[in-house]
């Protein structure tokens, strides 16, 4: 049995488990950091911090075995003037000799900020004995959740969504580009570079170049992973493809991993959203569509739920749930909830 909800303070051991697996910028395997992010997160969802700094951690449960497997987040807004949102913008140089008659076409790297930025997803980690669990879409409701949460709660985030995709990484984590590229500019190794900018990223603003980069000064190897998704993130990019989002042109300036980006009200799941009463029934079966609910219930905790399950859609409008997947969401019939399907 497995329930989406919203995190809190005291999942800190359980949420710093989950992030040693992959030990990403969103979400490092450090619990002074993972500290900050669920304070930070408990308030967002109580509404105790503004708008444009809000960040929703959402936590995947292992019912059985009252455990946290897996975790997703939203940021409201990734650029604002106090922590703007920086990228390198992948664009080419374009040359003609008359007297060669050569055309050259040169990629170039440029610096680039947004203080007035999208919003984000990331965070998303599914610890591995979990990743196919039969008759389980596990994964899939993890990244999902956020969209429906958008849809929820519209009025707080922007018409603009940006996933960062990670790139291919050498095996200690470290980045090819890193090392030929930003390494050279601020004297900092990848890991202190990225720990670094979660707090300030002034040192690049001061030390990156405003000129473009001619990339054929780069070595082969690290040319050729400029833009490209790593091995374990092609299912994360061919599912953003999948619900409307497409490649930005844009890089991380640390790893090289590509920026996909989407208009929030065209992303199917989150256009395709509605809220509606659900009545149970005695069987889903796997021919039934799948599918992602949601409730938010003030007075309880947690005050936000969601899970994955299939369901029976009915004439007269409402969705049929097996008895298992009320009580995981705690919903009596006739309830309203949200829901999106996959």
């Amino acid at each position: 049995m497995f329930r989406i909800r919203q995190s809190y303070r005291e999942d800190v051991d359980q949420v710093l488990a989950v992030a040693e697996h992959l030990d990403t910028v969103n979400l490092p395997a450090d619990r002074e950091h993972i500290e900050t992010i669920l304070e930070r997160s408990e308030k967002s969802f109580n509404a105790e911090v503004p708008v444009v700094d809000r960040e929703f951690l959402f936590v995947l449960e292992d019912l059985t075995k009252k455990k946290v497997i897996g975790t997703s987040i939203i940021y409201a807004q990734h650029g604002t003037r106090k922590a703007p949102h920086i990228f390198f913008r992948v664009e080419n140089d374009e040359r003609y000799s008359v007297t060669l008659d050569k055309h050259m076409v040169h990629q170039t790297l440029r610096i680039g900020y947004n203080y007035d930025g999208p919003t984000e997803i990331g965070g998303l980690i599914l610890m591995p004995e979990y990743r196919r669990t039969p008759g389980e879409s596990l994964g899939k409701a993890l990244s999902y959740v956020r969209f429906l949460f958008m849809r929820m709660h519209r009025q707080l985030f922007r018409d603009r969504v940006l996933s960062e995709l990670l790139p291919p990484l050498e095996q200690d984590g470290t980045s090819r580009l890193w090392e030929a590229l930003g390494r050279k500019f601020t004297g900092l190794t990848y890991q202190d570079a990225d720990v670094r900018s979660k707090n300030n990223k002034e040192f690049i603003h001061a030390l990156f170049p405003d000129d473009p980069i001619h990339t054929e000064l780069l070595p082969d190897d690290v040319r050729a992973l400029i833009g490209q998704v790593g091995p374990e993130t092609k299912g994360v990019e061919a599912m953003l493809r999948r619900i409307g989002f497409e490649y930005a042109g844009q890089i991380d300036p640390f790893d090289g991993g590509p920026h996909f980006t989407a208009r929030t009200d065209e992303i199917t799941i989150v256009n395709e959203a509605r809220e509606a009463p659900v009545r149970t029934v005695g069987d889903a079966d796997g021919e039934r569509p799948w599918a992602v609910l949601a409730i938010e219930l003030p007075n309880q905790r947690p005050r936000f739920r969601a899970i994955g399950a299939r369901v029976i859609p009915m004439d007269d409008g409402t969705i049929g749930i097996t008895d298992d997947a009320r009580k995981r969401l705690g919903v009596e019939d006739g309830q309203r909830v949200w829901m999106t399907y996959g």
